[in-house]
């Protein structure tokens, strides 16, 4: 556990009884839907995640078939996106050209923003693009059903083991952001440190430069013989 700087407030932790119930209420949860976006040809669209080191994340998307055709119908060929992923230092996790659909997975070695960013070729002439795009990471991003398939255990047991990694993962985060607000706290401590020195160097540079005029207008009267 890092040690807490001198004079900066104690983090208040929550209490085990409200920690429980927040990661039953995330367990119990039904699983967000993949969000829907539009994307104009020529056009980029790009969207963020956090995520934490060693954290799996997944995702999946897929372009939606213009409004008033059947479902069946095939896509037109003007209907296509790409897509880059990259990490918080700009190293690539996935890359897809023209498609109408795929998924990446990728095991986070930075901490930060990863970046998804979307992008449909130009046409004309321009047409919009409707797609559909999930992002999973951290305890979400766990495929629970194959984990049940593989281990052969039973549903109960299956809640028992995401609640434990939602507490755990609950766990992480608030040490995360514990760092983080450290982080913060030193850079606001050093930005501070050096704006008081800023402050006395450029009183010192005012001090000299009317030093120097009170001089220089000295020795001007005393030329003149004005004193």
């Amino acid at each position: 556990m890092a040690a807490r700087l001198d004079g900066s407030p104690a983090p208040r932790w929550l209490p085990p009884s409200v920690l429980l119930l927040l990661a039953v209420l995330f367990a119990v949860s039904p699983a967000a839907r993949a969000l829907r976006f539009d994307l104009e040809s020529g056009h980029t669209k790009c969207i963020s995640d956090e995520i934490k080191v060693d954290s799996m994340a997944v995702g999946k998307y897929q372009i939606v078939g213009p409004e008033n055709s059947s479902p069946d119908a095939p896509l037109p060929e003007s209907h296509r996106i790409s897509l880059r992923v990259t990490s918080p230092y700009g190293n690539s996790m996935h890359y897809s050209e023209n498609v109408q659909s795929g998924h990446f997975a990728f095991t986070a070695t930075e901490a930060g923003d990863y970046l998804a960013c979307f992008w449909a070729p130009d046409h004309k002439p321009p047409v919009t693009v409707t797609f559909e795009f999930d992002w999973k990471s951290g305890v979400t991003a766990k495929d629970w059903p194959n984990v049940a398939k593989k281990g052969q255990v039973d549903m109960m047991e299956i809640e028992l083991r995401k609640l434990a990694d939602t507490i755990k993962s609950i766990h992480e985060e608030m040490y995360y952001l514990r760092e983080r607000e450290e982080e913060m706290q030193n850079m606001n401590k050093q930005t501070n440190s050096r704006m008081g020195w800023l402050g006395f160097l450029s009183l010192g540079i005012c001090l000299s430069v009317a030093g120097l005029q009170l001089w220089h207008l000295k020795t001007f009267f005393e030329r003149k013989k004005l004193l």
